[in-house]
């Protein structure tokens, strides 16, 4: 694939990219090899970008973990899970997780795990609990978490 695009285009084009919203240099790199850019080239542009504060490992980190909690409700676990297939370094994952308030982390994790309940209520209990187990876990919730709601919801058997 030969490149069809100046670096300058390139450059232009991966600036807006990157404008619109917060981009790990996974995402940039993959896009920019779309654009069929040679490794050189791509290597200049990344340095360009990091240089001029496009992108930032560091504020992608804290703006993915903040949204994805905040907007899918996921637990730590998923977006750690997430940010390491991003190649995001453990710092960055860390500083992310961090921006999560605990208090509201907790109670968004008793409104889900209390509203999947509800919905659960017809199956017979083991059922119940295993679905709801697995829904928690799929989000990401931590194991301790997890165990602790399936022991105090007043999960009821339902009447024949």
């Amino acid at each position: 694939m030969n490149p069809s695009h100046t670096l300058a285009e390139a450059k232009q084009k991966i600036e807006h990219y990157c404008a619109y919203q917060e981009r790990c240099h996974k995402e940039v790199v993959q896009k920019l090899k779309q654009m069929g850019m040679i490794p050189a080239a791509i290597d200049q542009i990344m340095a360009e970008l990091i240089a001029e504060n496009y992108l930032n490992e560091l504020r992608f980190a804290q703006s993915f973990a903040r949204g994805k909690f905040r907007i899918k409700s996921w637990g730590k676990n998923r977006i750690k899970r997430e940010l390491k297939a991003r190649d995001i370094s453990d710092y960055c994952i860390k500083s992310g997780l961090a921006e999560i308030d605990q208090e509201d982390y907790l109670s968004c994790f008793h409104r889900l795990a209390e509203k999947k309940a509800a919905s659960l209520s017809q199956l017979p209990l083991t059922q119940q609990k295993k679905k709801l187990a697995d829904f928690l876990f799929y989000r990401g919730w931590e194991s301790h978490l997890v165990f602790e709601k399936l022991s105090e919801l007043p999960l009821e058997t339902p009447e024949n």
